[in-house]
């Protein structure tokens, strides 16, 4: 089955709820109608002040090839309700697969660090349509923003040390696997140990021998003159199997014989026991016999926490190799991301703002055909202020935090900013010019460095100035207090002068 898991339409990659909805909407004659989604997340992972948005480059992919083929018609003719008929009639099959996916879809790049409640997607089109892109988008974004968040972690800690991604092993099932490879060298790792993703993302791949291999010959020794013979220019040998430091005398031993042959001793890893220790002792035994260039490569699940302990420490490692907590996002599974729905119209009619409430202050939806604009001066970025595109056409701008309106900041319109939706898709057809795997990373590194060094702490990180202009505020207020006040807000609202 496995096999033909991904040889298939992808059109069923979402919940039921999602076409029952679909079905309603079209036997009511609502399918047409005209809706806004937002896709944004409410709270940084990891206890963080920032996250790092990945997914867009697969969410092309996705809905490039959109649609439901005969095979997904005949399984969704099959399936019944509770009275034991069909759960949809064949004329609604019908319209399922000539629909053509006639939506707007805006987003900000990947490599973007974002922040809660900003939209990193706006979906606009007939509402069936949008409803049915909620599940697989919420997928393929969610997952890859948490890990390209972990990722960028990481490499705030190695700084300029080699990160590898070993995760493929640990990861859940093959998708997780693949899907973490690519978030991960986006966030920010420099190889991975996956030779799929390799092929078809373009990552360099990495890697040693297992403990197998060692065990498998009479002595630590052989193992690693054997495998030096065949793989001279690969040679990172593996030394904790059976005593380390030992491991370390032996490794020099044919890092010997590899130089007598033009060869370097690439490195060797260190995978079990006190690494600070460890790697200090491995580098005075490599140092003293003069490989002094061959790396030292630690393992053995780490994070950012126990990297950043073990250069406190003054461990001597050169390469890390991450794997379960990161292609996991081991102390957070899972991101969060929600999909909302902020305005509707008739065709060309105008825009009913809507509104989810809750008493959860946080868990109150933003009305809004959103758009969010990143305000910057010579030294870094400043704010991003969230505004309606109809209520707000530029000049001066005044700033509101959602939860305290006291709090407010100003911006001359001489101001330097950038809009961080980006078109991607016009009427169903793709007019985005999408960077490559390689530009995405390197954006996520030119966005950090241009952000307060407090918001990439990970303890108690400085909170980013994060909030809505003013008439997009007093447009989510008026229908909050219409609500409250007992009646569903009819949510349209003048154009403004």
């Amino acid at each position: 089955m496995i096999n033909k898991l991904y040889d298939t339409s992808l059109g069923l990659l979402t919940d039921l709820y999602q076409l029952t909805m679909a079905y309603g909407y079209w036997k009511s004659g609502m399918a047409g109608k005209e809706a806004v989604f937002n896709l944004y997340f409410r709270k940084h992972p990891f206890q963080g002040g920032f996250t790092i948005a990945c997914g867009l480059g697969s969410v092309i992919e996705y809905i490039s090839a959109f649609g439901f083929d005969q095979s997904d018609l005949e399984y969704l003719g099959s399936l019944t309700g509770s009275d034991g008929e069909a759960l949809f009639e064949p004329a609604f099959l019908k319209y399922l697969g000539e629909l053509k996916l006639d939506c707007h879809i805006d987003a900000v790049p990947e490599g973007t660090v974002v922040f809660p409640n900003e939209p990193l997607l706006r979906i606009q089109g007939p509402i069936m349509l949008c409803q049915l892109l909620e599940t697989p988008l919420l997928n393929l974004i969610n997952f890859q923003t948490l890990i390209a968040t972990k990722a960028a972690r990481m490499r705030l800690v190695a700084q300029k040390d080699t990160l590898m991604e070993f995760g493929l092993r640990r990861a859940q099932g093959p998708d997780g696997g693949m899907t973490a490879s690519r978030a991960a060298y986006i966030g920010g790792v420099d190889a991975t140990s996956n030779v799929l993703a390799g092929k078809l993302y373009g990552i360099p791949v990495k890697g040693t021998h297992a403990h197998s291999w060692v065990m498998t010959f009479d002595s630590e020794l052989e193992a690693f003159e054997t495998y030096a013979r065949y793989l001279p220019n690969n040679t990172n040998l593996l030394v904790d199997t059976y005593d380390t430091l030992q491991g370390v005398k032996n490794a020099i031993m044919v890092g010997r014989q590899l130089k007598e042959r033009g060869y370097d001793l690439a490195g060797i890893r260190l995978d079990s026991g006190d690494l600070a220790y460890l790697s200090i002792e491995a580098r005075k035994l490599l140092d003293e016999a003069g490989f002094g260039s061959t790396s030292i490569v630690a393992s053995n699940d780490l994070d950012e926490y126990i990297m950043d302990s073990l250069k406190i420490q003054g461990a001597k490692i050169d390469v890390w190799g991450i794997g379960t907590k990161l292609v996991t996002a081991f102390d957070q599974p899972a991101l969060g991301g929600v999909y909302k729905l902020a305005a509707i119209r008739d065709p060309r009619g105008p825009w009913e703002y809507k509104i989810k409430l809750s008493e959860q202050a946080i868990k109150v939806s933003t009305p809004g055909v959103q758009q969010v604009r990143r305000y910057r001066d010579a030294k870094g970025f400043l704010a991003d202020m969230i505004y309606d595109i109809d209520q707000y056409k530029g000049g001066n701008a005044l700033m509101v935090d959602p939860y305290d309106f006291t709090k407010n900041r100003s911006f001359e319109n001489e101001l330097e900013y950038e809009d961080l939706l980006q078109p991607v898709f016009s009427n169903g057809n793709l007019i985005y010019d999408q960077p490559s795997i390689e530009d995405s990373k390197r954006r996520v590194q030119d966005q950090l460095r241009n952000f307060h060094q407090g918001i990439k702490r990970f303890v108690n990180p400085h909170t980013y100035p994060v909030g809505l202009e003013k008439r997009l505020f007093d447009i989510k207020t008026e229908l909050i207090f219409a609500s409250r006040a007992g009646g569903q807000p009819s949510g349209q609202v003048a154009k403004p002068i």
